[in-house]
């Protein structure tokens, strides 16, 4: 297959990371392009997606955002910012406004190019915030406004227009209470550490002193001065012991015999009250006895063993929490374009579908009958011999189960193009032909929030890389369609997967647990589990601290449970690699144009395959 990328925008994203990399002096950095908001975690950086059209605004907005966390990379050290930094609150937002501001006037101190490049990621991001049409510092937040004004004494440069008015709404306040100290600022830039005790008295300064917490520098001294006293009485002065032996051979004989016996009584009630305590455990039932805390409860039913190091980032979303409105009409006007010369095969093998469906859930007759309904068809006999009694026919109910269907795609970056276009188009057409059938529909996606381990391998990392830490990514579960929700409601949801950067790493063990879950709570008698992926689940920043096969087993464990317990069942279609050594019943198409065919005919297969159906099915070809 050739690596020649045919995007306009990749030879540009290319020499941007390395920049990157240059000015954050670590050639380690892995940099991505995402709509996911921008950052750093671990050794990961996330800049703004850059489109095909690589127009002014967002080249320029890379560029800016590129700039800025190259700056933290390189001038920010975690661990002196956390030992100075307030717990929370608004001392936290402007302690942490006023270090991003220190990073970033270093570069442009040390770096002149890039203070232009970062005021445009500023005007982006105050112009998206509306802080160009704030009049009151009741709208106004005072930690941004902090932050600007840093930035602006330390480099001298004026700010973007909007972002220059929110700080000017707080600048009066800010030089009245801290004007003093604020006049310093140029020598603390290269010290971190001196200038969070600078932005520690800033922040006292504006009143909100409360919320700064002990001093660590204060703590240390007190931790220095205990030890100190340990040390001294671990080592005691033997002059003190001599002193306390002189004063007792010079006490009276009378108060020798008062101390005595003061003793003795105080022996005999001690005497006492260990008797007492001892009486009552004696007498304690068994019962009594604090019981341990139940351990918690294991992450996997399938496997036990599973791990996952922090999932509290994880999350279960629903596409259009994931986009604005607007975005998803656009996206899904793009998928309809990518429908267009599909249109007449998947409509074709959706109406066969469909009949298929329809046929199984079709009433059924029973003929010559003396009463019911006349038979027409019967009315010619009667004709040519008047004697022929008239036949009729009753209309006979077939049962058919109530039959929820899922969709359980693969949203990992190795499905980008044509497959996940494919794979939308598919889940699209495959839920209007159901619903239409009185088949309930639910459409769900699996990806990570983040390439190369999110914001759990960022805590591994400041926790000191433990051995085998289980999965170290934040999981990304998408509803694009609940099975309850009417098919027209949720019909531009389906657009999301065209969106740039949402396609990241793939954990299908987890995912088809999830999706297995909200099965089983649905009350339908029979359940249908169809699953599309490329291959094997693949997370680097996982699979690179554990067992080369530490997703692949869960996975199996994950289908093996399902298969087990036959509430659900189970079916796979993979995308151009063999998934038939993970699930029994699959199948591989080495085309993504056979991708809807492969769809209906599995379904269709599936719904053949229940005995029931099969049987009525044959009843009515021998009935006609």
């Amino acid at each position: 297959m050739s690596t020649k990328s045919d995007n306009p925008a990749d030879p540009f994203k290319k020499a941007l990371a390395e920049a990157t990399k240059v000015m954050a002096d670590d050639p380690e950095l892995s940099i991505t392009y995402t709509v996911d908001p921008s950052g750093v975690s671990g050794d990961s950086m996330r800049l703004p997606q850059v489109t095909r059209r690589m127009s002014r605004d967002e080249v320029l907005l890379a560029r800016g955002t590129a700039d800025a966390l190259a700056m933290q990379r390189k001038y920010h050290d975690i661990n002196t910012h956390m030992r100075y930094a307030p717990g929370q609150g608004i001392a936290r937002d402007l302690y942490e406004a006023m270090e991003t501001a220190r990073c970033e006037a270093m570069g442009a101190r040390d770096m002149p190019g890039t203070a232009s490049n970062i005021d445009v990621k500023i005007s982006h991001e105050a112009n998206g915030r509306g802080y160009g049409e704030m009049t009151s510092t009741e709208e106004a937040p005072l930690a941004v406004a902090a932050g600007y004004l840093i930035r602006h004494l330390a480099t001298g440069r004026d700010l973007p227009r909007s972002a220059a008015n929110v700080m000017n709404l707080w600048r009066g306040y800010i030089e009245q209470s801290a004007g003093e100290h604020l006049e310093d600022i140029q020598e603390l830039l290269s010290d971190q550490q001196s200038f969070a005790k600078f932005a520690r008295q800033i922040i006292e300064d504006l009143g909100y002193g409360d919320q700064l917490g002990d001093d660590p520098d204060e703590i240390d001294d007190q931790e220095d001065d205990a030890e100190e006293q340990a040390e001294e009485q671990e080592d005691p002065d033997s002059q003190g012991q001599d002193d306390s032996e002189e004063e007792d051979a010079e006490a009276s004989p009378e108060q020798a015999q008062e101390e005595q016996q003061d003793m003795s009584e105080a022996q005999v009630t001690m005497d006492d009250m260990a008797e007492d305590e001892m009486s009552d455990e004696a007498e304690m039932p068994d019962g009594e006895a604090p019981l341990d805390p139940p351990p918690p409860p294991p992450v996997s039913d399938a496997d036990p063993d599973y791990l996952v190091y922090d999932g509290e980032h994880d999350e279960e979303i629903a596409a259009e929490e994931l986009a604005e409105p607007a975005e998803l009409e656009r996206l899904r006007a793009y998928l309809d374009q990518q429908l267009e010369p599909l249109k007449g095969a998947v409509s074709r093998l959706a109406n066969k579908l469909q009949r298929r469906l329809q046929a199984q859930q079709n009433r059924s007759w029973e003929f010559d009958r003396e009463e019911g309904i006349l038979d027409a068809g019967r009315l010619a006999r009667v004709v040519a011999n008047p004697t022929t009694p008239l036949s009729f026919k009753i209309e006979k109910d077939t049962e058919f189960r109530d039959t929820v269907v899922t969709l359980l795609l693969d949203n990992s970056g190795s499905m980008r193009g044509r497959p996940i276009s494919i794979a939308a188009i598919c889940a699209d057409v495959l839920a209007r032909t159901l619903e239409r059938c009185n088949v309930k529909v639910e459409i769900l996606g699996f990806t990570t929030r983040a390439w190369k381990g999110g914001l759990a391998r960022e805590k591994w990392l400041n926790e000191g890389r433990p051995q085998q830490p289980g999965r170290l990514n934040d999981l990304r579960h998408i509803i694009y369609k609940q099975a309850d929700a009417p098919w027209r409601r949720v019909r531009p949801n389906l657009g999301l997967m065209m969106k740039e950067g949402l396609l990241k790493e793939n954990i299908d063990g987890e995912a088809l647990e999830w999706a297995h879950r909200r099965m089983i709570a649905r009350p339908e008698q029979r359940k249908i589990l169809m699953v599309i992926s490329d291959g094997a689940p693949v997370d680097d920043s996982t699979l690179s601290v554990n067992p080369a096969n530490y997703l692949e087993k869960h996975l199996r464990d994950v289908i093996a449970m399902v298969e087990k317990r036959k509430q659900v069942e189970l079916l796979a279609i993979g995308i151009g690699h063999d998934v038939t050594r993970y699930y029994d019943r699959a199948v591989t198409i080495t085309d993504v144009e056979q991708l809807a065919g492969a769809m209906t005919e599995q379904l269709a297969a599936l719904f053949d395959s229940d005995p029931r159906a099969r049987a009525r099915v044959m009843g009515m070809r021998r009935a006609s």
